[in-house]
């Protein structure tokens, strides 16, 4: 019953992007494997080429990237009905840029992308649905945070994931948190200060 809730989130995810098909959604079906990590085990290292598309299904995970120095820097923190993986590595079959790790025990649902490219060559509503996702967060939501990163200071784009994800404070420890906002624990602490103050 829990996996068949699982499931039932993805189509919903799928479906705010475009209406899929009954005979479609079954062959999709057909792709999931169920996948479950421990927190700080790892999803995909640096290096690694990826093979699968992850939804996650309860959990969260982090990508981040590490500099020659030993610093990394968390490009993304995916939480429930995320999308997850390394996009560029399994559309150009090349070794990822960056690693994933859980940050929480983590279920999530697994898809072999080669398989799962097969299903959007076949069916058009498929094909519909990765169009408009790709358009909506390797365009637009990229943009927005290039913008963001430029334009707004740190209060702003705290305040901006916090609004997406009121409860990610509960759960991620803040040097994540100060990384994935390009700016350092000390100085998210500052802005937590700063913010309880305000009447």
């Amino acid at each position: 019953m829990i996996k068949e809730n699982y499931i039932a989130q993805l189509k919903l995810k799928f479906e705010t992007y475009a209406p899929i098909s009954n005979e479609s959604w079954d062959q999709l079906v057909s792709l999931i494997k169920f996948q479950e990590l421990k927190r700080e085990e790892f999803l995909l290292l640096e290096g690694q080429t990826a093979k699968k598309i992850h939804f996650v299904c309860k959990g969260a995970l982090r990508a981040y990237i590490t500099d020659f120095e030993g610093n990394f820097y968390t490009k993304n923190i995916f939480l429930e009905t995320d999308f997850a993986g390394s996009t560029v590595s399994y559309l150009q079959s090349k070794p990822s840029n960056f690693t994933l790790e859980a940050l929480e025990q983590t279920i999530l649902i697994s898809i072999d992308y080669k398989r799962y490219r097969q299903l959007i060559e076949q069916n058009l509503d498929m094909k519909n649905f990765y169009i408009a996702y790709l358009e909506n967060n390797w365009v637009i939501e990229k943009e927005q945070r290039e913008v963001s990163l430029v334009m707004e200071n740190a209060t702003e784009r705290y305040l901006q994931l916090l609004e997406k994800h009121p409860q990610i404070e509960q759960r991620i420890q803040k040097i994540h948190i100060a990384s994935h906002l390009g700016i350092t624990p000390t100085q998210l602490s500052r802005i937590r200060k700063k913010l309880k103050n305000i009447p």
